[in-house]
């Protein structure tokens, strides 16, 4: 039963990495997917290292080495509609976890290395934002797209 949880639970993860790098036409070295569900609120994010230049999903083209080649679609309708699919699999994760009688994770940070073709999964099951007066998932994600940032 456990390998059934595992497996499915895997499936979802997948499936957040595979809209993110339709998002971007499979063109980035590594994509960051940060999702959060705590208070019964669910939030998501995703954003990219691209030439080696760690950028926000709005942001794509400012890394792109010639312009006049190829742009990158960043239009509000898509990035919607990638966030969507990212709560509606965090959604499918309480489900399944409901299901199988699992503690439900308050955070998933997703690093997908295309060029490696591998995944790290980061978990946190305790509060991260909601205990706190002033912040919000966002900021948490944002924080850690800047310590992702000054690191490569």
């Amino acid at each position: 039963m456990s390998e059934i949880f595992e497996d499915k639970f895997s499936e979802l993860q997948a499936d957040m990495v595979a809209i993110c790098l339709e998002y971007v036409e499979n063109r980035a070295e590594k994509i960051f997917i940060y999702g959060s569900f705590e208070e019964k609120v669910i939030s998501s994010d995703f954003f990219y290292c691209i030439n080696g230049v760690v950028v926000r999903k709005h942001k794509l083209n400012g890394a792109i080495n010639n312009p006049m080649d190829f742009q990158y679609d960043t239009s509000g309708e898509r990035q919607s509609g990638v966030l969507n699919i990212l709560n509606n699999n965090i959604k499918e994760m309480i489900k399944l976890c409901k299901e199988y009688n699992r503690e439900m994770l308050s955070e998933i940070k997703l690093v997908y290395n295309v060029v490696n073709n591998s995944l790290k999964a980061d978990y946190r099951y305790d509060k991260v934002y909601s205990n706190h007066p002033e912040k919000t998932a966002d900021d948490v994600s944002m924080k850690w797209f800047e310590e992702i940032q000054s690191t490569l």
